[in-house]
């Protein structure tokens, strides 16, 4: 059993102090103590780590690669995926494999505990399977099992082009499966996952809308009872090309053609009508919200105040991994509300301060979206645990609510100085305990990509 000791810790009913949390040998939180006498691990803020439920892990090695002009005046979302497209077309499973190891540890010590991985990178240059179909989601696995981080990992189906069934182009054909071979793909991650802990959870991925076919979509939905995460209403385009192929636009199209409910997790959502978001809320099902890839990419503003106005449930993630920073992320949700309706503290609500919603509610509806049992400081709950340094310059003398706004507001992931995942200390005094050779393997996987590109 390990015990901890913190000054203070957010728990299910609010602000405590002096809480003493006992970790069983099953990774579980097995007893949590208000008003304890001192004793084990003593630690200053000690909060729920939140799952990040959105990422793209491949992506992270073309971070900075992106920003200049391409040809066309007004560049955007869709000139970006056309460099994203060449990029992958040279990544190898060993690639692969340290780039979201480095990824995973870089979420780690941003406070993360928990990767969902959207994983869609399944085939070799030019759409060939591997030898064993599942080679590249063994890759995640491998990464997972090194960073020692807890892992929902989500194949993604990808059928076509675009709703007109168009084929794959020539950068899309490494992610293509018709419906069968995705179920043995899913057949595959089964057993590439058996071997990592308990706390590992498989899911589906029907990519999006445009990406998969009704039937594909149903095909998909069918195939487990873990997660279901779909890229939704993101761009402009897209929802004008789904209304044209379908009648309805994409939020309309799924509630009225999906059993959307708490298991799903909606990417974005960035172009939706007020009474679609209204009407997705009440479904339960989570909005995946990456305020720092979708200021990146253009997408727009989630449209967080109604959202969290009619109950909905939202988490966070990195996507594109150009900046893994779980503060950023919150802050940036938050002022792109403000910047939107000229307000302030746009999200906060009465006796809950702006940070304690922002990181609460990223807590709970990124667990939810994982399908894992965290989110909570409380027993019977995976100890995935984040401790703040006290210490830390914008944090002295900060209690309660103040602490967490000061920390999302003024500070940043520099005050994470201890986490743990389903009970794994993996993150001590700020450093993740594989960093030094997780980080040569990634400059190595650079530099050979340099080299080729």
């Amino acid at each position: 059993m390990t015990t901890l000791f913190a000054q203070q810790a957010l728990l299910p009913d609010g602000w405590a102090r002096d809480v003493r949390v006992e970790i069983g040998a099953d990774g579980r939180i097995g007893a949590v103590a208000r008003d304890s006498a001192p004793g084990g691990q003593r630690l200053d803020i000690l909060l729920p780590a939140p799952a990040n439920l959105h990422s793209h892990a491949f992506q992270r090695a073309m971070a900075g690669l992106t920003e200049a002009r391409g040809p066309d005046p007004r560049d955007s979302f869709w000139t970006w995926r056309q460099l994203m497209f060449r990029f992958l077309d040279r990544l190898t499973p060993e690639d692969v494999q340290a780039i979201a190891a480095f990824v995973q540890m870089q979420m780690l010590e941003a406070g993360y505990a928990c990767n969902v991985e959207f994983h869609y990178l399944h085939h070799r240059p030019g759409g060939a399977p591997y030898a064993d179909l599942a080679e590249m989601v063994a890759r995640i696995a491998a990464a997972a099992e090194q960073s020692g981080i807890g892992l929902t990992l989500l194949p993604v189906l990808y059928q076509q082009g675009g709703c007109d069934g168009r084929a794959l182009g020539a950068g899309q054909v490494r992610f293509g499966n018709d419906p069968d071979r995705f179920a043995r793909l899913m057949e595959g991650t089964r057993a590439a996952l058996a071997g990592l802990p308990a706390d590992t959870v498989p899911g589906v991925a029907p990519h999006s809308l445009r990406a998969v076919t009704p039937e594909g979509l149903a095909a998909a939905v069918a195939l487990g009872d873990g997660p279901i995460h779909m890229h939704l209403a993101e761009q402009v385009a897209e929802v004008e090309e789904v209304q044209a192929a379908h009648g309805a636009r994409p939020v309309r199209w799924l509630l009225d053609h999906a059993p959307v409910d708490p298991r799903w997790c909606l990417i974005h959502c960035t172009q939706m009508v007020p009474d679609e978001t209204l009407a997705l809320a009440a479904t339960g099902a989570v909005a995946g919200l990456c305020p720092i890839t979708e200021s990146s990419l253009g997408d727009g503003i989630f449209d967080g105040v109604r959202w969290l106005g009619a109950g909905g449930a939202f988490g966070v993630g990195s996507d594109s991994n150009i900046r893994i920073a779980l503060t950023e992320e919150l802050r940036t949700l938050e002022y792109s509300q403000r910047l939107r309706d000229r307000s302030r503290a746009a999200l906060a609500r009465p006796g809950r301060s702006t940070g304690r919603v922002l990181f609460e509610g990223a807590a709970r509806g990124g667990a939810q979206a994982a399908g894992r049992d965290s989110g909570a400081i409380a027993p019977g709950c995976w100890a995935d645990l984040l401790a703040l340094d006290g210490g830390a310059v914008d944090l002295v003398g900060r209690q309660g609510d103040t602490a967490l706004d000061a920390w999302i507001f003024a500070g940043d992931d520099r005050a994470v100085a201890e986490v743990w995942s389903a009970g794994r200390h993996l993150v001590r005094g700020g450093r993740h305990r594989a960093r030094a050779a997780i980080t040569a393997a990634y400059l190595r996987t650079l530099q050979g990509l340099r080299d080729a590109l």
